[in-house]
């Protein structure tokens, strides 16, 4: 019964030993010159000026977030049409309730300015 996750284990052994040896070789191989200026908060070598924390403005990754969102919903469009025939009736209503989900989602994001850009 063990015998259908034994890829899966060998797989996952194997993914971690590669991890480790990546992370060790570097460790071993990798430059180890410190300096002063590295050890800045910026390795730039120009002195930071100001506070390490300002506050960004996230409407930019909002709007980002929304369009990933939508996006990937609309590519479940594709493999609908293709079964369109062998779904019949179910299939576009089942679609057309998405589309509505989908759509109020829209008008929400809408309605509450997270499209605006300004």
């Amino acid at each position: 019964m063990l015998f259908e996750y034994l890829a899966i284990a060998i797989l996952t052994v194997l993914a971690v030993l590669v991890a480790l040896i990546a992370i060790g070789l570097g460790e071993l191989f990798g430059p180890k010159k410190k300096s002063e200026f590295k050890s800045m908060p910026y390795e730039s070598g120009m002195t930071p000026y100001g506070p390490g924390t300002r506050r960004m403005p996230v409407r930019f990754y909002l709007i980002a977030v929304l369009f990933i969102l939508f996006d990937i919903e609309v590519v479940f469009f594709l493999p609908w049409a293709i079964v369109f025939r062998q779904l019949g009736l179910f299939g576009l209503i089942e679609m057309v309730i998405f589309i509505a989900i989908l759509l109020v989602g829209y008008i929400y994001a809408w309605k509450k300015g997270a499209l605006e850009w300004e």
